[in-house]
């Protein structure tokens, strides 16, 4: 039974007895009983007040205890004029507005922190209590398409507070980041996944500058005094006169060939540290594809090989250095040729519409494990091999901002693609 039914059972049981004591008790004093009886109406309209004094601030606490319980913070009261009453209405709407305010600050904390995760160009994996997958922002989507083992192997397997580096193919690079966070008490667990492609291939490419400008530095200088001497022994007829030198001649001649030939060789390194930058100009891929295919006729020319062009036929411009494309184009085409022991084809396939160019060849194709490490400055799968032009071509096409791949397809075919768009 509720207290104000109580009250009001109370006191009306209590005027009603009352009432019948004093008609028993005073029915023969009509002046005394009409006095008596006015009193009691008195009494009963007192108390009627005084319940409503007392159950007013009852009736806000109910309120206010149900709009708080349906975190409706926008509820206040007006104030009644009562002292005690009007201290509970100023108590209870400060409360409201120190919650309505606190909310506030916490869902404009949620909306920026939200946006900031969804906006971020770093992949965050957020799961659960139970470990189950929970949030995940645009730019993750995208990495867990090119990286779908990441959840099952790294998420797994990795410990709080780890980073490994995982790489896709043979270009690009990522950074997992495993860690945690508290969230009522519990920890949750986070994943941040950030590529770090540019910044592996600027230092690789300032350690394989440098290695290179000091082989030139000390092949130069040991080469030209070396050459110079053998030159003035060679222009000495009076120590050529004697037959019995013919053989130290030709040794001297063999020795400066030699020597031009390391000169040739450290000036194919000096090349891909000295790349200028890019001059871009509008140019016509399907002529420029058409070019190096006829300087590449020669080459195949001792073997028998059918070099293709396809979808050349209409002029397809972008924004870009033709020499350098030029040069990528010659040194990814000499690859596909090398890759080719006796007989094959490539075929250069070039696709307007969508802005790409592919090149295939029937090569020995690319074996496990290699793909991943193809452009790394030095490394290279032939005997005589420098393993500078995949790397040369990297940088030509990353220069330029083309998307670009190097796989074995799965009829055994070696694509090179170009995207230009």
């Amino acid at each position: 039974m509720k207290l104000k039914t109580k009250y009001l059972l109370f006191t009306g049981i209590c005027h009603v007895v009352c009432l019948v004591l004093s008609y028993l008790i005073l029915e023969k004093h009509p002046l005394i009983f009409m006095i008596a009886e006015i009193l009691i109406l008195l009494s009963f309209f007192l108390a009627w007040k005084l319940y409503k004094d007392l159950i007013l601030p009852l009736e806000y606490l109910r309120e206010g205890i149900r709009a708080i319980k349906e975190k409706d913070f926008t509820v206040k009261f007006l104030q009644t004029g009562k002292k005690d009453v009007d201290e509970l209405v100023m108590v209870y709407n400060h409360m409201i507005d120190e919650l309505r305010i606190e909310r506030t600050k916490q869902e404009e904390q949620h909306f920026f922190l939200d946006k900031l995760i969804e906006t971020s160009p770093t992949g965050i994996i957020i799961l659960d209590y139970n470990g189950e997958l929970k949030q995940v922002n645009s730019t993750a989507s995208e990495l867990l398409r090119l990286l779908p083992d990441l959840l099952d192997k790294q998420l797994k397997n990795m410990k709080i507070g780890e980073s490994e580096l995982i790489r896709s193919g043979s270009l690009r690079t990522f950074k997992v980041q495993k860690s945690h966070f508290l969230d009522h008490g519990f920890p949750r667990v986070f994943m941040m996944i950030e590529e770090v492609t540019a910044e592996i291939f600027e230092a690789e490419k300032q350690v394989y500058s440098k290695v290179i400008r000091m082989m030139a530095h000390e092949v130069n200088n040991t080469v030209g005094p070396v050459n110079s001497i053998m030159d003035m022994t060679l222009q000495n007829a009076v120590l050529w006169a004697d037959q019995k030198n013919i053989a130290l001649q030709k040794a001297l001649g063999v020795a400066m060939d030699r020597n031009h030939n390391l000169n040739l060789f450290m000036r194919n390194f000096a090349d891909l540290v000295k790349l200028s930058p890019v001059n871009k100009t509008s140019v016509d891929v399907s002529k420029l594809v058409n070019s190096a295919a006829d300087l590449m006729h020669f080459t195949v020319e001792n073997k028998v090989i059918r070099l293709l062009v396809k979808g050349s036929e209409t002029p397809f411009h972008i924004q870009a250095d033709a020499l350098q494309l030029e040069q990528a184009l010659l040194n990814i085409l000499k690859n596909s040729i090398e890759a080719i022991s006796d007989s094959g084809e490539i075929s250069l396939n070039l696709y307007p519409e969508q802005g790409k160019l592919v090149i295939l060849d029937n090569g020995s194709g690319l074996s496990g494990g290699v793909d991943e490490i193809l452009f790394s400055p030095f490394f290279t799968t032939k005997k005589d091999g420098q393993g500078i032009g995949l790397t040369l071509v990297r940088e030509i096409l990353i220069n330029h901002g083309f998307e670009f791949s190097l796989q074995t397809t799965a009829d055994g075919l070696t694509a090179f693609s170009i995207f230009f768009k």
